[in-house]
């Protein structure tokens, strides 16, 4: 495959909203989704970014939802999902730089990031070193709080997430882990811990929606509206009876709260 060329399949049930695509980037290939029928092509698409081990094949439920409003896509990061797999696990900076570089294999100019979890670590990076291709950043449940940042507490805090998310992320996630390796995941866990996103987060000039679930151990109360009070031009909103992978237990109400954030752009 020629360095830029696309090949896609379809992924899913019949008259699936979201289709498999795969980009050659010249040393691996990127597997991504992304919408079967791009809407509102002059709006900047709405890109999903994945978390820790998984790939965005969890971010499916919420890119159904928002299909019909934006152009969509959703990367599995170098390492993760089907993507290529490095030689060694790249650092959150690496991995910032992967997302740009990507995105201008596929022209595309400005886009609104959605993230989940380390994700956000991810897009906070680029909206620092590459703001020209940030519209806005959407952060869901965002790590790691400054008060858990050892791999214990943390560690600790994502299993005591496990019972509150649906039963299908636990498939999902175990699919993932196993695809990644445990030891790239392991690697990327460390980087994550080492990155303090509180240190960057008042650099961010753009607009941010921060969005915690309820019930989220991981990111707790006071952690969200550190993060919102952090950032210059934020809002915080709360997502009811919603647990840390917000955008596959709670896609629905995800969706509208994105939507709102998004209305004054349109």
């Amino acid at each position: 495959m020629k360095k830029g060329k696309e090949t896609k399949t379809s992924v899913g049930r019949k008259n699936e909203t979201i289709e498999s695509r795969w980009v050659d980037v010249g040393d691996q290939l990127i597997h991504y989704r992304a919408s079967v029928n791009p809407s509102n092509n002059n709006l900047p698409p709405i890109i999903l970014i994945h978390g820790l081990g998984v790939s965005s094949r969890y971010m499916i439920p919420t890119a159904r939802k928002l299909a019909a409003h934006r152009t969509i896509y959703a990367p599995d990061l170098p390492g993760f999902g089907r993507s290529g797999k490095p030689a060694r696990p790249l650092n959150i900076t690496e991995l910032s730089d992967a997302l740009a570089r990507w995105m201008e294999l596929l022209v595309i100019d400005r886009a609104v990031l959605l993230a989940n979890s380390i994700g956000c670590q991810i897009v906070v990076d680029l909206a620092l070193r590459r703001p020209e291709l940030v519209e806005r950043l959407v952060l869901t449940a965002p790590t790691v709080d400054s008060e858990a940042r050892t791999v214990f507490r943390s560690f600790l805090r994502l299993l005591l997430d496990v019972p509150r998310e649906r039963l299908s992320l636990a498939f999902i996630a175990l699919l993932d882990y196993l695809q990644a390796g445990l030891g790239r995941t392991a690697q990327t866990f460390g980087y994550a811990i080492q990155d303090k996103i509180e240190e960057r987060l008042p650099g961010v000039r753009h607009p941010v929606l921060v969005v915690r679930g309820q019930y989220d151990p991981v990111v707790p109360e006071r952690w969200a509206e550190e993060v919102n009070r952090l950032v210059p031009s934020s809002q915080l909103v709360v997502i009811k009876g919603a647990a840390h992978a917000v955008n596959h237990n709670s896609p629905e109400q995800l969706a509208q709260c994105v939507l709102g954030f998004l209305k004054s752009e349109e």
